[in-house]
């Protein structure tokens, strides 16, 4: 029997309930969320499971929606089943003052760089991981850049006047 989302929906909410949540397909993919503390048992079980094999990480990243307040950063963790060829999306959230999320790398060893990435640009700290320090930006710098706490361009710059572009 094909594997399907109701299959992966079904096996998990059997194994962890309603700690699972907010399930949707958008574009065909499953997508879930847990909280924060069950990200590696949920990979875990998406792993070992015999029937479900999402033995592949995709893509890792963070995502910032400042308006969530107490689950400003998430981590969303892209997984495939290479057999059956079916892929998931599951997010975990957290507290911007609470920026520890469980490393996936004892798991998934392509979650060094993408977690390396993600603390860099986010600043979420990945508990356990083997070399956790910035891969792209420089240590000294003091901020994260992908959030979305600062304005994209400074508002006082007379060159980008629109009278100067005919607007």
């Amino acid at each position: 029997m094909a594997l399907t989302n109701d299959i992966i929906k079904q096996r998990l909410i059997e194994k962890f309930g309603e700690q699972l949540s907010n399930f949707s397909e958008p574009y065909g993919i499953l997508t879930f969320e847990a909280p924060k503390e069950l990200n590696l048992k949920v990979l875990n079980f998406l792993y070992d499971d015999e029937e479900l094999k999402f033995r592949f990480m995709t893509d890792l990243t963070g995502v910032h929606y400042p308006s969530e307040a107490g689950r400003e950063l998430a981590v969303v963790y892209h997984l495939h089943n290479m057999v059956d060829n079916i892929r998931i999306r599951f997010k975990v959230f957290t507290d911007i003052n609470k920026l520890d999320v469980y490393t996936a790398t004892g798991l998934f060893s392509a979650a060094n760089w993408m977690e390396r990435e993600t603390y860099d640009f986010f600043g979420i700290k990945f508990v356990g991981h083997p070399n956790l320090k910035r891969i792209l930006n420089v240590e000294e710098m003091d901020y994260f850049p992908l959030r979305k706490e600062f304005p994209l361009e400074d508002q006082t710059r007379i060159d980008k006047d629109d009278e100067m572009f005919g607007r």
